[in-house]
């Protein structure tokens, strides 16, 4: 039973005003009209693009990691409702997504799928074999993340591996190699996801209580917030070794440090118990992630 009126479906979004009627329900299942879910699936490939770069953004990556972020995002949330449709009908937030709601079939759903991973297919293969390798490998934590959220109460650390690997595959695709600067990146990342998806979490608690899904929010209750500490202490210490290394301008340092205390910002002003709060600190993460990708730029400047 739903417990309560809140949803996650913005109302008279540009959807609504610019596409054809038919399109809106398919438009709505890549979260299309909610930017914050490619962004943050976008920026740590970013920063790495631009680290791998020395300091000069090379663009037709960055454009195609763009394009990339919206429609594996797509994907991702496309096929996320195929496996949770049965649960998403049980939890308030979730309840008029196109599949529980009927606006989509199970069939149509599983073919617009396919439609966005061919589109992801053709962005990977313009870049070299060895970051094709990488990009492919993503596929195997796509397609299990779904399934964690019953089976740990921590979901999140499974998506936190999943939406950084960009920071792995922009290197491969600058590089066409990995090294010690992409894994801190991408350790960073980790610990980032497993923060603001733990705060993203707690809008859904009690619902997520009374359907018998799992997650950190759940695991951590009263205690999210010195645990989410830990968690953005460590994001900014790996993000300052991965960015360190190349820094010639201490100009840098300004950009990481507005990010740290941005970090900071959200541990002291969250309130779990508002889902408003919540959703607000979450979408912030979108402001952190620039800040890195500047500080990424500033330091080789």
């Amino acid at each position: 039973m739903i417990s309560s009126a809140h949803t996650d479906i913005p109302v008279r979004t540009w959807i609504d005003h610019w596409s054809p009627a038919w399109a809106r329900p398919y438009l709505r299942l890549m979260r299309l009209d909610r930017p914050i879910g490619w962004w943050l699936l976008l920026l740590p490939g970013w920063w790495s693009i631009v680290l791998a770069s020395f300091g000069t953004p090379r663009l037709m990556p960055m454009a195609l990691f763009l394009v990339g972020a919206i429609v594996m995002r797509g994907a991702g949330c496309t096929y996320n409702d195929i496996v949770d449709r049965d649960i998403d009908v049980r939890v308030a937030r979730t309840a008029t997504r196109p599949l529980p709601s009927g606006q989509v079939s199970l069939k149509r759903a599983w073919i617009f799928l396919g439609v966005q991973l061919l589109i992801g297919l053709a962005i990977l293969a313009q870049f070299n074999r060895f970051a094709m390798g990488v990009g492919a490998a993503s596929l195997v934590l796509i397609a299990v993340y779904p399934f964690m959220k019953r089976i740990t109460y921590w979901p999140q650390a499974w998506l936190g591996l999943t939406f950084n690997w960009g920071a792995l595959l922009g290197w491969a695709a600058v590089r066409g190699s990995l090294d010690r600067q992409a894994f801190l990146l991408y350790a960073a990342g980790f610990f980032w996801t497993l923060g603001y998806d733990t705060i993203y979490a707690h809008q859904d608690r009690e619902d997520d209580a009374l359907a018998g899904i799992k997650s950190s929010a759940r695991a951590l209750g009263r205690h999210t917030r010195p645990v989410l500490a830990v968690f953005y202490g460590l994001t900014t210490a790996l993000l300052a070794a991965a960015i360190g290394p190349p820094i010639y301008n201490p100009v840098a340092l300004v950009p990481l440090a507005l990010a740290a205390f941005h970090l900071g910002w959200q541990v002291k002003t969250l309130d779990v118990a508002s889902p408003d709060n919540c959703l607000r600190r979450f979408k912030s993460n979108r402001d952190f992630g620039l800040l890195i990708l500047a500080a990424c730029w500033a330091a080789w400047r």
